[in-house]
């Protein structure tokens, strides 16, 4: 479904609201239908929807969205612009990074940095191919995923301590121990509601689940929200899965990451009385089973837009909050060995 609302996508489940409200008079029309409002002429065009794919690719799934509208959040003040073509088995990005939502206030106390648009074009597969291999992405080896408004994923960040917990700095190397932007409480990395900030150079990106975004798009325990696509091509969704993963008829339920607190606390850490457990990436340790995804924070499943079953991600409530690694092929640093 596309929806131009100052040229602003929604969903289905957006219109059906809009329906109960009086504002629309139908739902499932194929036909453009003009809603004049008190300050905009919306214009609804309902022939379009997500798309579904039942080839093992995911050629036909969001391959024509587009999106620009001005961002008049106090610390934006530039349109969002974000466009996703498909072409010659890949999925082609290109975007501002500037995001498509409210945001909070850049800079803050905890994030000295002011968001500016960026260049952003990425090219991802349309035929992803699942491997046996995690391979770890973030920083340096590139961001886990762009979220549909062209915002990129980098789940981790820079900042580290030493052993001593002494010396800290939220945004360099200098010590082993890496400090996580969400879940922890004694290091503030300046992110707003939608567990987003902003890098030295302006970008704006997501540590965990942008909750704007998925306001935005509809997203509810009624439905599985798709947000974004992961750099191995595989797609993101949004918290909610299917009880039984290869079962569209069962219930959708609050999917949960794998990852638990470290049982043993080595040695060469910083002391818990400094700093509680959580607050480091090399406190939590993946347990199969103890939840409902993979070290990747994905599993095998079907989908509204894959009834047949793909491998697919989550942004989670729990960590790892975003996938830190991706199960597949891609050309980048950091492989991972196989879970035990």
């Amino acid at each position: 479904m596309k929806l131009s609302v100052k040229h602003r996508h929604f969903t289905q489940s957006i219109l059906c609201t809009l329906v109960l409200a009086g504002l629309l008079t139908a739902c499932n029309s194929s036909d453009e239908n003009t809603v004049i409002t008190d300050d905009s002429t919306i214009v609804i065009d309902t022939s379009i929807d997500n798309g579904v794919s039942t080839d093992g690719t995911t050629d036909g799934v969001l391959c024509d969205y587009t999106y620009s509208e001005f961002n008049d959040s106090d610390s934006v003040g530039y349109n969002s612009e974000s466009q996703w073509t498909c072409a010659d088995d890949m999925r082609n990005l290109v975007a501002n990074g500037i995001p498509d939502h409210a945001v909070g206030t850049f800079p803050n106390d905890g994030n000295p940095n002011m968001i500016t648009e960026q260049d952003i074009t990425a090219s991802i597969t349309l035929q992803p191919v699942k491997t046996d291999v995690a391979t770890e992405l973030g920083g340096p080896s590139g961001p886990q995923g762009y979220v549909l408004n062209g915002v990129k994923i980098d789940a981790s960040t820079g900042g580290t301590c030493d052993d001593s917990g002494l010396i800290c700095d939220p945004g360099m190397n200098v010590g082993n121990w890496n400090i996580e932007a969400l879940g922890q409480s004694s290091f503030d990395f300046g992110t707003d509601d939608n567990n987003a900030h902003v890098q030295p150079n302006g970008e704006y990106h997501y540590h965990g689940m942008p909750e704007g975004f998925i306001t935005l798009h509809g997203g509810s325990s009624n439905t599985m929200t798709l947000i974004a696509w992961a750099s191995d091509g595989f797609p993101i969704y949004a918290r909610y899965g299917y009880a039984t993963a290869d079962d569209a008829t069962s219930t959708l339920k609050v999917l949960t990451g794998s990852y638990q607190l470290v049982t043993a606390v080595s040695d060469s850490r910083p002391s818990t009385d400094l700093y509680a457990l959580g607050t480091f990436k090399q406190d939590w340790e993946y347990v199969e089973g103890s939840g409902d995804l993979d070290e990747c924070n994905g599993r095998v499943g079907v989908t509204p837009e894959f009834p047949n079953g793909i491998y697919h991600y989550y942004a989670t409530d729990s960590y790892p909050f975003f996938q830190r690694c991706v199960k597949g092929e891609v050309e980048a640093a950091g492989q991972l060995p196989p879970p035990q």
